[in-house]
C-alpha cells in the first residue's frame, strides 16, 4: 500500500510540475519565444512606432514601406526580441498602414521570426492587425478606463484571436499613481480577465505605469519604488502574469543629461527586474552597465529611486552638474523648415508655431491662382490634421487654441489680398452682368451665444475656436444675448446650428424659453446646449420636450466637433437626430421615474427635523470688528499662493488634480506647457498691474427667525433709507432640504447654523463680494485684436482663478483677524482647497443656497455696486465675471451641503417670506423643484 501511495504522490507531483512549467507566456513569430521565470529580461524594440521614431514616421507618411522595413530589421539584428508596431498619427491611415506593414513583414523571415506587438489606441487598428499578423502576438493595450463593458468586449476578441494582452493600470478614475492603486486595478483586471473572460493568466502582461522621479514635487518621490513594489506584489499575488513598462519615463526630469539618464535606467531596471519585471521598452543605447556606473553616481541615483532621504533629489541635481559633458547643446531643431511648403504649414498649425507662418502663406499665395485657395487649401489641410489629432486624443484643447492663433494670423495676413480679389471679381461680374457672388466653402455655420443675464463665456469661446478649426463658420453673439436677438441673427445668417451657453441657474430658464420660441417660429435647425449649470437631465426633461427637432447637450468642448459633424453630415444626420430624440426620451422617462420614487417631507415636517445645535455650549465667537470694510486695490501678488489650479485645467478640458496632472502620462506634457504659459500671463498681470482686485465685506449681529430666515441687525448701510424692517435690519432667506432622510439625519438649512432669536443668545453672520475682473475685458480684447484667442481665453481663465483665490484669501483674513475665531489657524493651500477650515462661505447659486435672489440682499447690505463697482445683470450674474460673493458662517458645526430637490409647498412659503409672487419664485427655483 505504501508503494502505491508513493507512486500516486510521485505522479501528482510530476503532473503539478509539468502544469506549472506550461503556465508561461508563449509567443511566436516564425520562431517561438517562451518567457519563463528563468528567462532574461525581454526587450521590446520601439523604433517601428511612429511616436517613437521620427524617421519611421516620415517613411510611413511618404509610403516608403520598404525603407521602413529596414528599421524593423535593424531592431531585430540589434537584439529586440519583440517589435512594437504603432501607426497612430493624424497624417496616416493607421488601419491601412498597419495591414500593409505587417503583410510586408511576413515576407521577411529575418524580421518575421520575432513576435509582434500591435500597438494602437484605436481598436479598429488593433483588430485589423490581429487579422493579418502571423504567430502569437501581443495587443498593446486595453484598460478599464472606459469601464468594464468595453474592457470585457475587447478582451473577448483578443482571446478569440489567440493573442496575449498588455493591461494598463488605468480605470474609470484615472491612472494608477501609487502602490495601492496599482495593486487594486491589477487585481480587478486580473479577476475579470481570468474569471469572466477566461484568458489564461500567463497571457496577461501588466503595464504598471513608470512615472518620473526627481521632479522636485513631493508627490513624485515614490514613483519608482511604488512601481517596483507593485511589480513584486503582482508577481506574488497574480500568478503567472508578466510585468512591463516604458523605462525611459523614469528619467524624464533629466532630459539632455544622458550620463544621469543612462544610470537611472540601469538602476531602475536592475531593481525592477529583481522584483519581477520581465518585459519592457528600453533603448539599449541609453543603458549603462550597472556595475560600470561610478559609485558616487550610483549612490545618488539609488537614493532617488528608493526615496532614501528628503534631499535626495537636490543632491542628485547638484551632482549632475559635476558630470562632465552631461548637457547637450540646447539648439532649436529647424530641420522642418527644409520640408515641402504644405508640410511646413501643417507643422506650424499643429505645433502652434507662428514665427514663420506669414513667410509660408506668402509663398503659398504666390503659387496659388487666388489667395482664397491658400485658406481653403493649404491652411484647411493643416487644420484638418489638427482636427484629426484632436479627435483621436493626440492633441488637447490648449494646443488646438494655439493652432487657431496661427490660423488667424495667417488669415489676417491674407484678408487684404482676398478682399482685393473679391473687388476684382465684382467688377468683372458687373461688366458681364453676372450675379456678383463670391463663393466660399465651409462645413457649416453655427451661432454661439451666452444667454441673457449670463456673462460667462470661457467655455463657449473654446468651443467656438475648436469648431472654427474644423472649418465651421462661427457667428458669435457674445454674452447676455436676449432671445429675440438669437432668433433674429439665426435667421439673418441662415445658420445650421444654434449653440447656447450658460453658467448660472437662471440661464436654464432662458434656454427653455428659446427652445419654445424656436418651435413657435417653425425652426428646424438643431439646438446645442452647454455650460457648467446645464446637464443632460435638464436638457432631456425641460428643453427637448419644447422643441420637436434635434436638441443635444454637449458637456465638454472635446465632444463638440463630433456632435456637430453628426448633426450636419448628410449620410448620418437623419438617423443621428432620430436616435437623439429616442435616447433623450428614454433618459427622461428613467430620470422622472427615479424622481417619482423619492420620498419628500412637507416643509413643516422638514423644519421639525432641522439640525439641532446646543446653543448653550456652541462656540459662538463675537467678531473683533463688526460692520462693513472695503478693499480698494489688493496687491495681486498676495493671491498667487491661494490659487487652486485644478479648475483651471478643467476649463481647458484637461482633467486631473494639480499638481499630479503635470506628470500625467496622457496629458502631463500639455498640462505642463499650459501651466507654464499661464505663469507667463499671471506674472505679466501681476507685475504690470493689468487687473484690479477689489472687495467689500461685513460682519453683523444676527439671529434666526421663523426657522429658515436669518435677521441681520445694526447694519450701517447707505444704500437705502428705509426698508420693511427698518433701515438697519435685513433678512437672508434660506431654503431647507426636503428629501426624506435616514433616521438621525437632519434636513438642513443654512439658518440652522445661526442661533435662534428665542434663545436670547446673540450670534453673528457675514457676507462679502470680491472681484479681480476689472481690466479683464480690455486685456482680453487686446489679445483678440491680435488674433490671439489663446491668450484672450487665458486671461479670463486666470482672472477667474484669481477671484476664487481672493475669496479664499479674504475668508482666511476674516477667520483669523476680523472675526478672529480661528486666529491660530495654520492651514496650507491644499488644506484650504479641501475646505479643512472652521466655518463656511456658501454662495447664492450654489448647492446649499441655489437661490440667486439672495444676491440682491447682499448687494443692498454692502452697497456693492456703489462701493466697488460690481454689478448684477438681469439674470443676477455678477459683472465683471471674475467675481465671487457669498456669506460667512463661523459656527464650528457649520458645513457645506446640497439642498437637492424641494417641493412646491416650500416654494409657496419662500414666496411669502420674500414677499414676491409665486410665479417669480417658481422661475428662480425651477431647477430645484421636484417633478
Amino acid at each position: 500500500m505504501s508503494n502505491i501511495s508513493e507512486i500516486k504522490n510521485s505522479v501528482l507531483c510530476s503532473s503539478e510540475m509539468n502544469n506549472t512549467q506550461n503556465r508561461v507566456l508563449k509567443l511566436s513569430g516564425l520562431e517561438p519565444l517562451i518567457i519563463t521565470p528563468q528567462s532574461n529580461f525581454i526587450n521590446v524594440g520601439e523604433r517601428t512606432n511612429v511616436a517613437g521614431s521620427r524617421k519611421f514616421l516620415r517613411l510611413i507618411k511618404e509610403e516608403k514601406f520598404e525603407e521602413a522595413l529596414a528599421i524593423a530589421r535593424d531592431q531585430v539584428e540589434n537584439g529586440a526580441q519583440i517589435i512594437d508596431i504603432n501607426m497612430d498619427d493624424g497624417l496616416i491611415d493607421g488601419k491601412a498602414a498597419m495591414v500593409r506593414f505587417l503583410n510586408l513583414i511576413v515576407a521577411e523571415p529575418d524580421i518575421a521570426r520575432v513576435p509582434i506587438m500591435i500597438d494602437s489606441s484605436k481598436w479598429e487598428i488593433i483588430e485589423a492587425g490581429l487579422q493579418v499578423v502571423q504567430g502569437k502576438c501581443i495587443v498593446n493595450s486595453i484598460s478599464l478606463k472606459e469601464g468594464e463593458t468595453e474592457f470585457i468586449e475587447n478582451a473577448r476578441k483578443i482571446k478569440r484571436y489567440g493573442a496575449a494582452v498588455i493591461v494598463m493600470a488605468f480605470d474609470e478614475v484615472g491612472q494608477a499613481d501609487n502602490f495601492n492603486r496599482r495593486c487594486e486595478i491589477s487585481k480587478r483586471s486580473y479577476d475579470i480577465l481570468v474569471n469572466s473572460v477566461g484568458i489564461k493568466p500567463e497571457d496577461i502582461i501588466f503595464d504598471l505605469n513608470i512615472f518620473p522621479v526627481a521632479t522636485g514635487m513631493e508627490e513624485h518621490r515614490k514613483n519608482a519604488i511604488d512601481f517596483i513594489e507593485a511589480t513584486r506584489w503582482v508577481k506574488e499575488n497574480l500568478p503567472y502574469c508578466s510585468v512591463s513598462g516604458g523605462v525611459s519615463n523614469v528619467s524624464f526630469s533629466f532630459r539632455g543629461n544622458n550620463t544621469v539618464r543612462e544610470a537611472m535606467h540601469s538602476v531602475f531596471l536592475y531593481h525592477a527586474i529583481k522584483a519581477g519585471m520581465n518585459i519592457g521598452i528600453v533603448n539599449p543605447t541609453m543603458l549603462e552597465i550597472y556595475d560600470d556606473i561610478p559609485k558616487n553616481l550610483l549612490k545618488h541615483v539609488e537614493d532617488v529611486i528608493f526615496d532614501r532621504s528628503d534631499d535626495a533629489t537636490e543632491r542628485l541635481l547638484e551632482f549632475a552638474e559635476t558630470v562632465v559633458g552631461q548637457v547637450k547643446e540646447n539648439t532649436v531643431d529647424l530641420s522642418w523648415r527644409m520640408e515641402p511648403l504644405q508640410n511646413r504649414i501643417t507643422r506650424a498649425l499643429v505645433k502652434g508655431i507662428d514665427q514663420y507662418i506669414i513667410e509660408d502663406v506668402e509663398q503659398a499665395r504666390q503659387e496659388a491662382n487666388a489667395p482664397i485657395e491658400v485658406v481653403e487649401g493649404n491652411l484647411m489641410t493643416g487644420m484638418n490634421v489638427v482636427g484629426d489629432l484632436f479627435g483621436s486624443g493626440k492633441m488637447f484643447l490648449p494646443q488646438v487654441v494655439k493652432s487657431a492663433r496661427v490660423m488667424k494670423k495667417a488669415v489676417a495676413y491674407l484678408e487684404p489680398f482676398i478682399e482685393a480679389e473679391k473687388q476684382k471679381q465684382l467688377k468683372q461680374d458687373l461688366l458681364t452682368n453676372k450675379d456678383a457672388k463670391v463663393q466660399q466653402r465651409g462645413a457649416g455655420k453655427i451661432l454661439m451665444a451666452t444667454v441673457k443675464g449670463d456673462v460667462h463665456d470661457i467655455g463657449k469661446n473654446i468651443v467656438s475656436v475648436v469648431l472654427a478649426c474644423n472649418n465651421y463658420e462661427i457667428v458669435d453673439l457674445g454674452v447676455m444675448v436676449p432671445p429675440e436677438k438669437i432668433i433674429a441673427e439665426a435667421k439673418a445668417h441662415n445658420v445650421d446650428i444654434i449653440g447656447l451657453s450658460g453658467l448660472i441657474t437662471p440661464s436654464l430658464d432662458e434656454m427653455v424659453f428659446i427652445a419654445k420660441e424656436m418651435q413657435r417660429q417653425n425652426f428646424e435647425v438643431p439646438l446645442m446646449i452647454g455650460g457648467a449649470t446645464t446637464s443632460k437631465a435638464h436638457t432631456a426633461v425641460k428643453i427637448d420636450t419644447e422643441y420637436k427637432h434635434a436638441v443635444v447637450h454637449v458637456n465638454d468642448a472635446s465632444r463638440a466637433v463630433t456632435v456637430v459633424g453628426d448633426l450636419l453630415q448628410k449620410e448620418k444626420k437623419d438617423n443621428y437626430k432620430k436616435d437623439l430624440k429616442a435616447d433623450y426620451a428614454v433618459f427622461r422617462n428613467n430620470f422622472l421615474g427615479r424622481q417619482r420614487t423619492k420620498e419628500y417631507l412637507s416643509v413643516k415636517q422638514a423644519r421639525t427635523n432641522k439640525l439641532k445645535i446646543d446653543w448653550n455650549t456652541s462656540g459662538i465667537f463675537k467678531p473683533r470688528t463688526l460692520g462693513i470694510q472695503k478693499i480698494e486695490k489688493l496687491d495681486l501678488e498676495l493671491l498667487r499662493d491661494y490659487i487652486d489650479w485644478s479648475p483651471f485645467f478643467r476649463s481647458w478640458d484637461l482633467h486631473g488634480k494639480f499638481p499630479q496632472i503635470l506628470s500625467d502620462t496622457v496629458v502631463g506634457s500639455q498640462a505642463t506647457e499650459l501651466f507654464n504659459d499661464a505663469q507667463v500671463i499671471l506674472n505679466k498681470i501681476i507685475s504690470e498691474k493689468l487687473l484690479t482686485a477689489k472687495a467689500i465685506f461685513g460682519l453683523f449681529e444676527a439671529n434666526t427667525i421663523n426657522d429658515d430666515d436669518i435677521e441681520l441687525k445694526n447694519v450701517v448701510c447707505s444704500s437705502v433709507e428705509e426698508n420693511s424692517l427698518g433701515a438697519d435690519k435685513f433678512i437672508f432667506h434660506t431654503l431647507r432640504q426636503q428629501s426624506k432622510k435616514a433616521t438621525g439625519r437632519p434636513n438642513v438649512a443654512l439658518a440652522d447654523f445661526i442661533a435662534p432669536l428665542n434663545t436670547g443668545i446673540q450670534d453673528y453672520v457675514g457676507c462679502f463680494c470680491v472681484s479681480t475682473g476689472f481690466g479683464t475685458k480690455e486685456l482680453a480684447k487686446k489679445y483678440e485684436a491680435e488674433n490671439d484667442d489663446y491668450n484672450s481665453i487665458m486671461v479670463k481663465a486666470i482672472a477667474d482663478r484669481l477671484a476664487e483665490a481672493f475669496a479664499e484669501y479674504l475668508h482666511k483674513q476674516v477667520r483669523t483677524k476680523h472675526w478672529g475665531y480661528a486666529e491660530n489657524e495654520t492651514l496650507t493651500n491644499e488644506d484650504l482647497i479641501k475646505e479643512s477650515y472652521k466655518g463656511i462661505r456658501p454662495a447664492p447659486g450654489y448647492p446649499a443656497c441655489p437661490d440667486h435672489l439672495e444676491k440682491l440682499t447682499i448687494w443692498e447690505v454692502l452697497n456693492v455696486k456703489e462701493e466697488i463697482g460690481v454689478e448684477l445683470t438681469e439674470g443676477l450674474a455678477m459683472w465683471p465675471a471674475a467675481s465671487v460673493s457669498g456669506y460667512y458662517f463661523g459656527n464650528p458645526e457649520a458645513r457645506y451641503f446640497g439642498l437637492g430637490k424641494i417641493k412646491e409647498d416650500q416654494v409657496k412659503d419662500f414666496a411669502n417670506r420674500r414677499q414676491i409672487s409665486e410665479g417669480k419664485a417658481l422661475k428662480w427655483l425651477a431647477p430645484n423643484i421636484a417633478d
